[in-house]
């Protein structure tokens, strides 16, 4: 019986997922990521660990309720952790995982990419809409 090695594992792995088949997992995930929320929560806990009214002052408009839910997808995904620290009153923190950390040079460059060439799609857009 043949064994297999790390190596060969993680080319099957690379195999098995590929986002353009229909049935891959990572579409989910790739919908997950590329949510607003998600791609404003990633950056602004990579400071270090905050509460919930914290990260709420610091994204404007986001609600309370889709700031919970977003916390509650990057937890299960594995970003983000929250800790409860017993006191009066209770206080829970947010932080990145290492596996957020990863993550978050990819979200702030698409972050910083926006906000870098938002007067160009907003010239692209004039030009399109004068043509239609």
């Amino acid at each position: 019986m043949a064994t297999t090695s790390a190596e060969q594992r993680r080319e099957q792995a690379k195999r098995d997922y590929d986002a353009f088949l229909d049935a891959c997992p990572t579409r989910e995930l790739l919908s997950r990521l590329t949510d607003k929320w998600v791609a404003l929560v990633i950056p602004a806990l990579a400071g270090g660990p905050q509460r919930h009214s914290e990260l709420a002052h610091r994204i404007a408009g986001v609600s309370q309720k889709m700031l919970t839910q977003t916390l509650r997808t990057l937890e299960r995904d594995g970003l983000v952790t929250r800790t409860v620290t017993a006191s009066v009153p209770v206080r829970v923190d947010y932080e990145l995982t290492p596996l957020g950390h990863e993550l978050f040079p990819v979200m702030l460059a698409i972050k910083a990419w926006a906000e870098s060439h938002m007067d160009r799609v907003f010239e692209a857009r004039a030009d399109f809409d004068a043509r239609a």
